[in-house]
């Protein structure tokens, strides 16, 4: 089963969001940095790596917070883990989104995320630090 990581960055109470471009799969989707674990790969490994590719930052490391199945129409199931990044090196920017913002975790909500991270979105009141 794949598994996909998701980055959960948080900076003076605002949580880092990215929206998908136009030509890509779920197009001008929200969602949290991160994506597949390769072959070979832990998922913490490839949280550092994707966020890297993503977002320019380096040494990304956390603490998993939640881990769950999820199942797109006419896909394979995927496994959804996501991390509370608290270290990393440089300033996060945009590498390959479309815009990425800081939201106050309570507005998550209101913006139109990927299927698979809704279930995070509703238990987030739980991971608020």
């Amino acid at each position: 089963m794949v598994q996909v990581v998701a980055g959960i960055i948080e900076r003076q109470g605002r949580w880092l969001i990215c929206r998908r471009k136009a030509e890509q799969s779920h197009p001008l989707k929200w969602e949290f940095p991160g994506g597949k674990v390769e072959p070979g790969e832990t998922p913490e490994q490839a949280l550092a790596r994707e966020l890297e590719e993503e977002l320019d930052i380096r040494g990304a490391a956390g603490q998993e917070i939640m881990r769950y199945q999820h199942t797109y129409p006419g896909r394979d199931t995927i496994v959804l883990i996501f991390f509370r990044v608290r270290e990393f090196g440089g300033e996060p920017r945009n590498v390959i989104f479309h815009e990425m913002r800081w939201e106050p975790a309570a507005k998550l909500a209101e913006f139109d995320f990927v299927e698979g991270d809704a279930q995070f979105i509703q238990d987030s009141s739980k991971w608020r630090y």
